[in-house]
């Protein structure tokens, strides 16, 4: 009985529950990297990088030469593509 409890679905790393503790970013740092960032939103870091270079980003902050940016403002931005729908660039 104590076994099951440990190896029930809803505690598996690759469940729904832990789906959606890793989208809410409840698991995520106060304060991320870029390769932190990248890893949540499943791309390179070189796309990250390219991202907060145009600004795309918000909450990043330069410390020394490192990049920080707030989860916060992430997670709420990311709320925000959602709510909006995505915006595509225009065909050239």
């Amino acid at each position: 009985m104590e076994n099951e409890a440990r190896t029930s679905p809803a505690a598996a790393p690759g469940s729904e529950q832990a789906a959606k503790v890793h989208r809410s970013g409840a698991d995520l740092p106060p304060i991320l990297t870029v390769d932190e960032l990248a890893s949540f939103l499943r791309l390179n870091r070189k796309t990250v990088y390219e991202a907060v270079s145009r600004g795309e980003i918000p909450g990043v902050r330069r410390i020394g030469g490192a990049f920080r940016i707030s989860r916060d403002s992430v997670l709420v931005w990311l709320d925000r593509q959602v709510a909006g729908g995505v915006r595509r660039r225009p065909a050239p």
